[in-house]
């Protein structure tokens, strides 16, 4: 079951919660997952400018997997933009906040000692053009160009991957994305890549538009696994357990 968190506002199944938080009523639940809106750097080259700092609640059950995974993401992201950007499809340029993994000292209070956080440059005009799911926005062009992009992302990596949950904003001569998803044939990028069921729901809504072109490849018939939602949707991986392992095999300590 899906349900909307209070704290982030996107759909989430029920193993993004904690089971605490997950009893709790719907509009109330909080993921694992918390935003804090805006801050500012204090010092270095950005010293002055607005940034955004992302971090998991203490004890989450996949924090290791996205801190690891977000950063391998934005990396496949960017060479993908960088391919997409040398088709001169459009006369202004897709770029892609790069995040870096902050860790609070062992000085800090004992809230904040010892976390990770990922911080990045603050970005204006925000706006959601795409999800992991299928969902897409394209009542505007750059709403096309996106959906573009993902199409390319499929075609240019022989349809391993699909770049989605595309989201930023629009600026003067570029655009500039946030927190990208990678999907993926073998879900290499954590609890956001949904996989080939992912890739299957992206193209079950996606309908070529202009910026597309018609030699690039997609699934031939693609089927909706998910509920196109405009939230990002999150699964973890499963493993067999003790009481589900294979009959007529034992545990070897």
């Amino acid at each position: 079951m899906y349900r909307i968190c209070a704290a982030c506002g996107r759909s989430l199944p029920q193993s993004s919660y904690t089971a605490n938080q997950y009893s709790k009523a719907p509009g109330v639940s909080r993921c694992a997952f918390r935003w804090v809106a805006k801050g500012s750097y204090t010092s270095g080259p950005r010293k002055g400018e607005a940034c955004v700092v992302k971090w998991f609640k203490t004890g989450a059950v996949f924090s290791n997997d996205y801190f690891t995974l977000d950063i391998k993401a934005v990396d496949k992201a960017l060479e993908i933009v960088n391919r997409f950007n040398q088709l001169n499809i459009i006369n202004k340029v897709v770029k892609i906040n790069v995040p870096e993994v902050w860790y609070f000292t062992d000085k800090s209070n004992d809230e904040w000692a010892g976390q990770r956080h990922l911080c990045e440059p603050f970005i204006k005009n925000y706006q959601k053009f795409n999800s992991n799911t299928g969902w897409n926005d394209d009542s505007m062009a750059w709403g096309e160009v996106m959906q573009a992009l993902s199409h390319f992302s499929y075609h240019i990596t022989g349809g391993n991957y699909v770049l989605c949950d595309l989201q930023g904003g629009i600026y003067q001569h570029e655009v500039v994305l946030s927190d990208p998803v990678i999907l993926s044939r073998n879900r290499e990028y954590g609890v956001t890549d949904l996989g080939p069921d992912g890739i299957s729901s992206f193209f079950s809504q996606h309908d070529c538009n202009d910026f597309c072109r018609r030699n690039w490849t997609q699934p031939a018939n693609p089927m909706q696994r998910f509920r196109p939602v405009p939230g990002t949707t999150m699964m973890r991986r499963t493993v067999p357990t003790g009481y589900s392992r294979p009959g007529r095999t034992r545990f070897l300590g």
